[in-house]
């Protein structure tokens, strides 16, 4: 089943390591502003077990979140063939997306001021349907600026040949 989604034989590339880093900072972020802001509520509505369920849901979420970012971030992975851009991601609903080169319409970099902190921006392709999602997040800059250079030139030559 996993080749359905990962064809063997392609030169997989994964995407950066420090993305876990960067989404381990906005799961605490998160967490720092939401969990406090829930408690302060729920004290209002049922007294002092808010304490207990601020920090049930602090506990849970953390856990949570340590455990699936990891797994998140393994699961990315592009590949570009000759005629198209293989994208992978997803843990437990797993996608594949096949951009053929002579489809993009244009590529759009990413990189909010996390990611820039970090060195990191994401590679969005557009095609004219509005259904594909072919993102690359958690790319080195230096990897997103050559990726959208080698997309643009490639979209072009396959789109003049039609």
């Amino acid at each position: 089943m996993e080749q359905l989604f990962v064809p063997p034989g392609e030169a997989w590339q994964p995407v950066s390591r420090k993305l876990v880093t960067v989404r381990f900072i906005v799961l605490g972020l998160t967490l720092a502003i939401v969990v406090p802001v829930v408690a302060i509520g729920l004290w209002f509505l049922i007294g002092g077990w808010a304490i207990v369920v601020a920090v049930g849901v602090l506990l849970g979420a953390g856990g949570w979140g340590g455990w699936l970012i990891p797994r998140i971030w393994r699961s990315w992975g592009y590949s570009e063939r000759q005629d198209d851009l293989l994208v992978t991601h997803g843990v437990m609903f797993r996608k594949l997306t096949v951009v053929p080169y002579g489809r993009m319409q244009f590529v759009d970099v990413n990189s909010g001021p996390l990611d820039r902190k970090f060195g990191l921006a994401t590679v969005q392709l557009h095609t004219a349907s509005p259904a594909t999602d072919a993102r690359i997040p958690g790319l080195p800059a230096t990897e997103a600026a050559r990726l959208r250079d080698r997309l643009s030139a490639l979209g072009e030559a396959k789109a003049a040949g039609l």
